[in-house]
C-alpha cells in the first residue's frame, strides 16, 4: 500500500544539519482510480471523471481546496490529499530512477 507523507517532523538540530523525519499516513490507492477507458486512462478520483491532474492544475492556478469543494460538492478533503500524495509518491519514483 503506496504511503505519501504529509508531514515532516523537526527531529534534531546539529550545527549545520536539521534532521527531519515524515510522518506517513495517506493510503490513495482506494480513492485514486486508473480505469483504461475513462479519460484516457488517467488517475481519476473515485471512479469520476475528475482527474488528479485536474485538481492539481486547479491548485497551480490559485483556487482554494475550499473553492474546490464548493465547486465540485463531490469531492471531499480527502480526495484533495489523496491527489496531492499521489502526485508526491509519483514524483519521489520518479526521482528514484
Amino acid at each position: 500500500m503506496p504511503l505519501a507523507p504529509i508531514g515532516i517532523t523537526l527531529r534534531a538540530e546539529t550545527e549545520n544539519f536539521l534532521l527531519v523525519e515524515r510522518e506517513t499516513a495517506m493510503d490513495y490507492t482506494k480513492i485514486i482510480t486508473i480505469e483504461p477507458g475513462k479519460r484516457s486512462g488517467k488517475p481519476c478520483i473515485r471512479g469520476m471523471r475528475i482527474t488528479v491532474s485536474d485538481i492539481l492544475e486547479y491548485l497551480a492556478s490559485g483556487m482554494t481546496e475550499s473553492e474546490i469543494l464548493e465547486d465540485f460538492p463531490e469531492l471531499t478533503q480527502e480526495d484533495i490529499r489523496a491527489c496531492l500524495a499521489f502526485a508526491a509518491d509519483r514524483e519521489r519514483k520518479l526521482a528514484a530512477t
